[in-house]
């Protein structure tokens, strides 16, 4: 299956804890930590929620 690679940009304070918590089901908890996932729909609606704080590539 394919992978997709998230770096963290933005920054998880003054957020949401369900947005925290997202993050660190990602696997970031810090600014610009990157993170390589399988692409599944699971971690797609996880990136979806959190979408204004991480950049996704292929």
């Amino acid at each position: 299956m394919a992978t997709i690679k998230i770096t963290q940009t933005g920054s998880p304070i003054r957020r949401t804890s369900d947005q925290r918590a997202t993050l660190i089901g990602l696997g970031l908890n810090k600014m610009h930590r990157v993170s390589e996932l399988e692409d599944t729909p699971e971690v797609r609606g996880m990136i979806r929620k959190v979408r204004h704080m991480v950049q996704v590539e292929g």
